[in-house]
């Protein structure tokens, strides 16, 4: 048995560090997190200081009794879990579980998984850190208060199984006052002046910085340009310098691996998670752009034997985050002339990323010569502008550009790639001047990248919590992320050409969105009553108060029982006064009398999600009215939908055509929408909506069924119609009425007579009820 156990969170990391250490060591995995809290009620006890109680899970059972019997053998215990405050609760868990004792227990931690660095900590060990594991035991103690507490008050007073978050929350928030934002805009026309002088390669655009919002004073302005004279009044020539963006955080690295490689923020960490664990590159979870020394020199030789000398400029990023950490390092990687990996296409993207952003770090700014020309008009007192940019030296660009969000992209038409050699006083030939309709547009709504860079800008969560918190708050319906079709919208354009002036209008598409964080109604209405009630738990200075207080806890400044004490008193007595004292919250909106019949049309949560009603519930004045109901279609909100959109739902069923001289009709049952023809029913794809569904859409689905169909009978029975031998995912059975029987290998299916079918299925139902094992189940549907 070796004399040194070493204890990492995955065995992928254990597999890499083994190769590492010699044969004195043995290197185990523990699978992440050994215990947690229990599930009950009880796993806080807030009367005794918030002491926790905690289980170890019944899969984790097994690794905790072999880890304690490697243990015992072992001379030394080394816990190895990441740096982080995640890792080193890990390590106390792991201390507290397997019964350890401080003599034959050392920590260590790496930030890298090389072999230099796994050494030099295994030279430099040192004891728990007990601030780190306080601040991370408050984040779970103050999280599973707000949940376990927040969520049955959410349950009476909005819907059954919903459940809230202190950080989740917040990010549901920040979205749904995104949408708001949006939904209130109104969006201003104004009109773009933009002229195009020479012709061919001698040709650049210069742009008007006035707009003009009446489409009478941009054709004044074209008219007056009719016959001008246009001469360049001034240029100025100045140098310019672009410096490259620090190396990656893990902020950084989701958002740019958003806008480079299209990843959702979990999938970055995945990938980066196998990257460090296998020893590509640093550390995955860190708020700090510092880079070692080591990192340094080596980016530094890498740089001037690829690319020269001038290419290099030795640079410290300085963090900018309060809570973070510059003992750790920047993500970068671990062998800067591996400018690739093996792995899949998922991981060498990603790596090369980290390396090409790593290595510009270090490179020398991009340098430019920026010409600005302002244009005279004869006719007209205004200039025009144009810009134009020659790169005299690459530097940092030659590996790698920054990209920017949606929102961050301000690309005027009046920029040129360069401009051609223009001098002061020279004439230009206008060739065309077009003065075009645009609209303002309003804020961007979220992608995962953005949000995350909001949480970040507000110190709301830190590395660790961005990608959990996007996931669970996707995961629990208060936010979806999806594609929206835009709408077409018309737009006028003006062109002066050959000294006359052409009217046209064009049309463009708007508001297409994809990718984005939308908020879903029951995410509103819960942050709605949340806003109202608990006001604390969605503040965003509040909870960015709860982060910096977290990292005193890690610095060993606060106290966090005391901390925690602080927050719970005034927050429990909300939950109290909330649960005695609140009206149910279902976002209801009045949109509303229907034309017709008179009644109220309003709109709300229920059980089963948005739905609009026509009239009252009954009442005693009128006992046998039932409202009409009609669930609310994809992409429509009880925040934004019309009178003459809700009255739109209620026309299904409706005939869509006819086919083999029977009406096709389209209506919504208990298991959703549907076609109704020749009295046999045709399921909708969820992807289709029954609103839109033509008369050539609906032949398109019967045909498709009937092959479908026709393909799946093997054989049928004129003795009874319901018994039928039939192809199934797991191969041919029998259906026998309301019975799936399966088939014994020794039978063909082809043959099989009714009689052995009829034995079959009898002998099933007879196991069944001895209690042996058969496929015969019940064909009817599941509600």
């Amino acid at each position: 048995m070796a004399k040194n156990l070493l204890i990492v969170e995955s065995p992928a990391k254990a597999k890499t560090i083994e190769g590492y250490l010699g044969k004195d060591f043995t290197v185990k995995s523990s699978y992440g997190h050994i215990r947690d809290l229990v599930k009950s009620e009880d796993a806080i006890d807030i009367a005794n200081n918030f002491e926790q109680k905690y289980e170890v899970p019944a899969d984790k059972k097994q690794i905790v009794s072999e880890l304690k019997k490697l243990a015992k053998e072992a001379d030394m215990v080394w816990l190895a879990s990441d740096e982080d405050r995640e890792g080193e609760a890990i390590s106390w868990h792991l201390f507290e579980t397997l019964n350890l004792k401080d003599a034959t227990t050392k920590r260590i931690v790496f930030h890298e998984i090389t072999k230099p660095a796994i050494m030099a900590a295994i030279d430099n060990p040192r004891k728990i850190d007990y601030n780190l594991v306080n601040a991370q035991q408050a984040r779970r103690v103050l999280d599973r208060l707000v949940g376990f507490e927040l969520s049955p008050v959410l349950w009476k007073k909005v819907k059954p199984s919903l459940s809230a978050g202190r950080v989740q929350s917040v990010a549901v928030r920040i979205i749904v006052e995104r949408e708001r934002e949006i939904n209130k805009f109104r969006s201003e026309a104004a009109f773009k002046i933009v002229a195009i002088f020479g012709k061919g390669r001698q040709a650049f655009k210069a742009e008007l910085a006035e707009r003009y919002s009446k489409q009478e004073d941009a054709e004044k302005f074209l008219t007056d340009c009719i016959g001008a004279d246009f001469d360049v009044r001034s240029l100025e020539t100045k140098p310019a310098k672009r410096s490259p963006a620090a190396p990656f955080t893990t902020s950084t690295l989701q958002q740019e691996a958003s806008r480079k490689l299209g990843y959702s923020v979990s999938r970055t960490m995945q990938i980066a998670q196998k990257l460090y664990e296998s020893g590509h590159i640093t550390y995955m979870r860190t708020d700090s752009v510092n880079l070692s020394e080591t990192a340094l020199n080596a980016a530094a030789q890498q740089i001037i034997s690829a690319y020269g000398e001038k290419y290099h400029q030795h640079r410290k990023y300085k963090t900018k985050s309060a809570g973070a950490q510059e003992a750790h390092e920047a993500i970068r990687p671990t062998y800067f002339n591996h400018h690739t990996i093996d792995g899949d296409s998922g991981e060498k993207r990603l790596y090369e990323l980290i390396w090409k952003r790593a290595i510009a770090s270090q490179m020398s700014e991009a340098q430019f010569e920026k010409t600005t020309a302002r244009i005279g008009i004869s006719t007209r007192k205004e200039e025009l502008v144009a810009n134009g940019e020659v790169m005299k030296f690459d530097g940092f660009l030659k590996v790698y550009l920054e990209d920017v969000d949606d929102e961050d992209d301000n690309q005027q038409d009046g920029e040129n790639a360069t401009l051609p050699p223009l001098t002061k006083g020279q004439r230009l030939e206008l060739e065309e001047m077009l003065a075009t309709e645009r609209f303002s547009r309003p804020p961007a709504r979220y992608t995962e990248a953005s949000l995350v860079k909001k949480l970040e800008e507000l110190g709301i969560g830190r590395p660790s919590t961005y990608a959990p918190t996007i996931s669970t708050i996707q995961n629990r319906g208060y936010v979806v992320k999806e594609e929206r079709e835009g709408k077409q919208r018309k737009f006028r354009v003006l062109t002066l050409k050959n000294k006359s002036i052409t009217k046209e209008e064009r049309t463009e598409n708007t508001g297409a969105e994809r990718g984005k964080l939308f908020p879903t109604d029951i995410g509103a209405v819960v942050n709605d009553f949340l806003v109202q009630h608990f006001k604390g738990i969605v503040d965003l200075n509040f909870t960015a108060k709860v982060e910096k207080q977290f990292d005193e806890i890690a610095q060993g400044l606060e106290e966090w029982t005391t901390m925690i004490g602080n927050f719970y008193k005034p927050f429990h007595a909300d939950v109290e006064s909330t649960i005695q004292t609140a009206d149910k919250a279902t976002g209801e909106r009045d949109l509303g009398i229907h034309p017709e019949n008179g009644q109220k049309v309003s709109v709300r949560i229920g059980r089963y999600g948005p739905f609009v009603q026509i009239g009252e519930n009954a009442s005693d004045d009128n006992k046998d009215y039932k409202p009409l109901y009609a669930s609310l279609r994809a992409g429509q909100s009880i925040e934004t939908i019309t009178l003459e959109e809700a009255l739109e739902l209620f026309k299904l069923p409706k005939k869509v055509g006819i086919f083999e001289d029977k009406d096709m009709t389209v209506a919504i049952g208990r298991f959703g929408p549907y076609i109704r023809h020749n009295s046999a029913f045709y399921s909708l794809p969820k992807e289709i909506d029954p609103h839109d569904v033509s008369e050539e859409k609906a032949i398109e689905l019967i045909l498709e069924k009937r092959k479908k169909d026709s393909e799946k009978l093997i054989k049928a029975f004129d003795e009874d119609p319901t018994v039928k031998v039939l192809n199934g995912r797991w191969g041919p059975y029998i259906e026998f009425g309301k019975q799936n029987v399966k088939i014994p290998k020794d039978k063909d299916p082809l043959t099989l007579t009714f009689e052995e079918c009829k034995a079959l299925a009898t002998a099933s139902e007879k196991d069944v009820k001895k209690g042996k094992k058969r496929f015969v189940k019940s064909t009817a549907k599941k509600k």
